[in-house]
Parts: structure tokens; C-alpha cells; sequence
């Protein structure tokens, strides 16, 4: 997994997450994360990692098709750069795999702040090496991406879930996941997080 470009989990060039393992378990509280919900969440990984690239077809299916998402995408001519799409998408397989599978510590908290910078003035762009027209992702596009990575993995989950697994509690796994990955990414972006 590591062999992809920009991938840098447990990298210890990777920023320190200002996020403590105290306020992971407080945020994970307040999502009502239970022991269940972690069954559950590194079960959809076993079902969701080999079906990531069709996973990404969907997503990138939507945010190719709506200009305000993939103009965060674009070159400095404006045009959304297929490189740099390509880059984002091999490191967003991998996250599929490390938000289902890896355990939540603090060489997670770390990778999910280098995510958050990334999406931010502070490093957006800089990982590719693009000269993107867009300095960051707006918080707002990555609190209502929630609703479609969460909705969307529904039928991937039913098409290989066998007879004892639970879709709806992968899902709400999931939900919860997603949650506070998108939680972990805002806070680069507040003051007083």
C-alpha cells in the first residue's frame, strides 16, 4: 500500500494530529461508537476494500459531473487536471481500506490530519505538485460529503454481504466512520475545535 504516491500513513514525516487520543474517545462518545459499531466497521472493510475502484467509479462519477466539486481539481488553467484526479483517487482507494481496517490510534489521528491539511491552504495541492487555481477545499463541500460517501456504499455492502452479516449495521458503522473522519478534517479549518 505504501507504494502510491503522496500515501503517507505512519509516515513520521506526517504532522503530529492536535487532535489527543482523549478527544478521539470523546468525539467517538459523542457518536455513540460502541463495540458493535467496530465489528462491524472492519467488517464492511473486508467488503468494501476489494470493491474500491468501483466504489471510486461512483464518486468520481458525481463530483466529475458537478463543476463547484471538481473545480477544487483544477490546473492553473482553470481545467480540472486529470493527473491530479488520478493521484487523489489511488490515495482515496487506500483510505477506503484505512477508515474500515486500521485501528483507530495515533498513527490514524496523524494521517487523518495530513488529510485535513491537504484539503487546506496549508498543503492542498503541494503533495502532486499542482498549481491548482483552488487553495482549499471549502469546509462546506466536506461536511455534506457524508451523505453521499455514506448512502452510496449501501449496495456494494448488500452485493457481498453473506448470511450472517448485518448490512444495516455496516451502514451505520460506516455513517459513524465517515463522521468523524469529516469531523477530524474540519479542524484545520476552526478556530476553537
Amino acid at each position: 500500500m505504501t507504494q502510491v504516491p503522496g500515501y503517507s500513513y505512519g509516515s513520521p514525516e506526517n504532522t503530529t494530529s492536535p487532535v489527543s487520543l482523549t478527544d478521539l474517545d470523546q468525539l467517538k462518545a459523542t457518536l455513540l461508537w460502541s463495540d458493535d459499531d467496530e465489528r462491524w466497521r472492519r467488517r464492511a472493510g473486508e467488503l468494501l476494500t476489494p470493491q474500491a475502484e468501483d466504489i471510486l467509479d461512483v464518486w468520481y462519477g458525481f463530483v466529475g459531473s458537478s463543476p463547484h466539486l471538481v473545480s477544487t481539481f483544477s490546473g492553473a488553467d482553470g481545467q480540472p487536471d486529470g493527473d491530479y484526479l488520478a493521484a487523489v483517487r489511488r490515495r482515496f482507494a487506500l483510505w477506503i481500506h484505512d477508515t474500515c481496517s486500521r485501528d483507530l490510534d495515533q498513527a490514524w489521528l496523524d494521517q487523518q490530519h495530513e488529510i485535513a491539511l491537504r484539503h487546506t491552504a496549508a498543503k492542498k495541492s503541494a503533495t502532486d505538485g499542482v498549481n491548482s487555481t483552488s487553495a482549499e477545499v471549502p469546509l462546506r463541500y466536506l461536511v455534506a460529503f457524508i451523505v453521499p460517501l455514506t448512502v452510496t456504499v449501501e449496495p456494494f455492502l448488500s452485493s457481498k454481504a453473506g448470511p450472517d452479516d448485518d448490512v444495516a449495521a455496516m451502514m451505520t458503522a460506516w455513517f459513524k466512520a465517515i463522521t468523524l473522519t469529516a469531523t477530524l478534517w474540519s479542524q484545520p479549518y476552526a478556530d476553537g475545535w
